[in-house]
């Protein structure tokens, strides 16, 4: 079977089987399938403004579309609002200041309320938590997401996908419950693709507890929102990537480094694999 006929037997919307999982069946790249999307191409201009609107959200998580608009004006651009609302909604970014009736759900999102509030994490596997990130490259853009403990930041799993749906959000739950095992707390903010019906029943049918982040609120997921902060400002911003395959192993080399010997002050000068596996306390104690 040629790649091209590989490429047509994806389904983006299966029920049971995420990309990747369909990609490993029929031995095709996850690569060469992203390439074969174009759906998330952009014009220069707008890629431009879109890795803009990405560094200063970085560092402003409060701006809204407004902010960031006059913000790209002073930068040059001739902009108006609507425009960036639609590539700051393309991007999955939201300002996290309090509007009235956004504590409102859509009608047809599951919502679970936030169990983490007043509760101490002091244990590995206690609470996981997932989030979403944008990362541009040359001539387009891709989503990263990262399933972390809370505990520990040890990042557990992690995928790259070329759409922002569900499946690729499933794929690194699935991947992070084969290698780690289950926790008892699975914290998400209220996007669509963790209150899809495919995520939301592959956390519950495990056993394991869903709690979700209130709207624009995202000190509830304060860890991971540290974490997308590291990997822009040491690795994503400082480079530039050929192809998402240069991209998918520079951020491998880079998520062996976070885990396995980038220290925290929050852990103590630990890294996060020490805490999560508890090799520091072993040591010492030899």
């Amino acid at each position: 079977m040629s790649i091209i006929e590989k490429r047509s037997c994806i389904e983006v919307d299966h029920r049971e089987l995420s990309i990747q999982r369909q990609c490993d069946l029929i031995e095709l790249p996850r690569s060469s399938y992203y390439r074969q999307r174009s759906s998330t191409m952009e014009s220069d201009v707008n890629l431009a403004l879109m890795r803009l609107i990405d560094e200063e959200y970085t560092n402003h998580p409060f701006y809204g579309t407004r902010k960031m608009r006059n913000y790209l004006r002073r930068q040059g651009f001739k902009v108006n609002r609507k425009r960036v609302q639609r590539l700051m909604r393309k991007m999955g970014l939201q300002s996290i200041a309090p509007k009235p009736n956004t504590s409102k759900p859509a009608p047809q999102h599951r919502k679970y309320p936030y169990l983490l509030r007043n509760m101490k994490i002091t244990c590995p596997d206690q609470v996981w938590c997932a989030d979403i990130t944008y990362i541009p490259l040359p001539g387009g853009f891709v989503y990263l997401t990262a399933v972390m403990d809370w505990h520990s930041r040890f990042v557990l799993s992690w995928e790259v996908s070329v759409c922002m749906d569900s499946s690729f959000c499933v794929s690194a739950l699935e991947s992070a419950f084969r290698k780690h095992g289950r926790p008892e707390i699975f914290n998400t903010d209220q996007g669509s693709q963790y209150t899809s019906d495919d995520f939301v029943s592959t956390v519950l049918d495990n056993d394991v507890l869903l709690s979700m982040d209130g709207k624009g609120r995202c000190m509830d997921n304060i860890f991971i929102e540290r974490l997308w902060r590291s990997v822009k400002y040491e690795e994503i911003y400082i480079k530039e990537y050929d192809s998402i395959d240069e991209l998918i192993k520079s951020l491998k080399i880079y998520f062996e480094f976070y885990n396995n010997e980038r220290t925290h002050t929050g852990l103590g000068g630990k890294t996060p694999a020490e805490v999560y596996f508890g090799h520091f306390n072993l040591q010492m104690a030899a």
